[in-house]
């Protein structure tokens, strides 16, 4: 039950985030769950043991997803160099590890660049963009859910998570296309099926690519889940596993 009521709480809050508030408001709030996903990324790569010059980094990843929520597109170099810049700094004077520096780093690329794309399909294609991409992936981890207990035989990935199946992952690949292709000239206008159709796949194998990216960063870890802010759901890194690997693809779609 608290599962049930934590999953429809935090889907009422994100849909009214997507519906009423401004673009400034939404890439505010992106940046702010970045800092708060990207902490959990970090946790999980110190296995809850607490990590050094961790503020540095989080303000890295909050300046990539706001520069990347901009319409504008225009710093992206900027980012990247800002980017490799911190890099140097904790391998040169931190005493990092090249391997685990880049791991710490990456936050900005793996959460912040994401959501910050997220909020600029917002700003620049509207609401109703956004909300196509964030139902596509529901219906696709909904789809993978129902049709891989129904249906699934062949495990996918049983080293990293053993309850996805090849059926399943077909399954949620399939739906999400249909719903795409279905709901797509309508909240995206312009959009044609065919291209829709790519997008849907696309989209679904990102999502399953990054369910099972976050699922092998726990593992190694030997944790369930990357933190315990929301009750019944884990953190909410947990919650934007699929969303992180799918949002570029979107955003390169409606951007092109």
């Amino acid at each position: 039950m608290i599962r049930i009521l934590s999953g429809l709480a935090l889907g009422a809050a994100a849909l009214a985030a997507i519906l009423w508030l401004p673009s400034f408001g939404l890439r505010v709030l992106a940046a702010a769950v970045a800092a708060l996903a990207s902490r959990e990324y970090i946790g999980i790569l110190y296995q809850n043991a607490r990590p050094p010059h961790s503020l540095p980094l989080l303000a890295l990843v909050v300046v990539v997803c706001w520069g990347m929520s901009s319409p504008e597109r225009g710093g992206l170099l900027a980012l990247l160099v800002l980017g490799l810049g911190w890099l140097a700094v904790e391998v040169l004077f931190l005493g990092m590890t090249v391997d685990r520096a880049a791991a710490r780093v990456l936050a900005a690329w793996y959460v912040g660049m994401p959501l910050g794309m997220l909020a600029a399909v917002h700003a620049s294609a509207g609401r109703t963009a956004a909300l196509l991409l964030i139902a596509t992936i529901v219906v696709s981890d909904s789809a993978q859910y129902y049709t891989g207990r129904r249906f699934g035989r062949r495990p996918l990935a049983p080293a990293i998570s053993p309850h996805k199946t090849v059926e399943g992952a077909i399954g949620g690949a399939a739906l999400a296309t249909l719903f795409i292709v279905l709901a797509g000239p309508a909240w995206l206008p312009g959009a044609r099926r065919p291209s829709l159709a790519l997008l849907g796949v696309t989209i679904a194998v990102l999502g399953i690519c990054g369910d099972l990216f976050e699922s092998r960063l726990k593992r190694i870890a030997g944790v369930k889940d990357s933190s315990a802010l929301i009750p019944g759901h884990g953190g909410v890194l947990d919650r934007l596993d699929a969303l992180l690997f799918a949002t570029p693809a979107f955003y390169l779609y409606v951007v092109s």
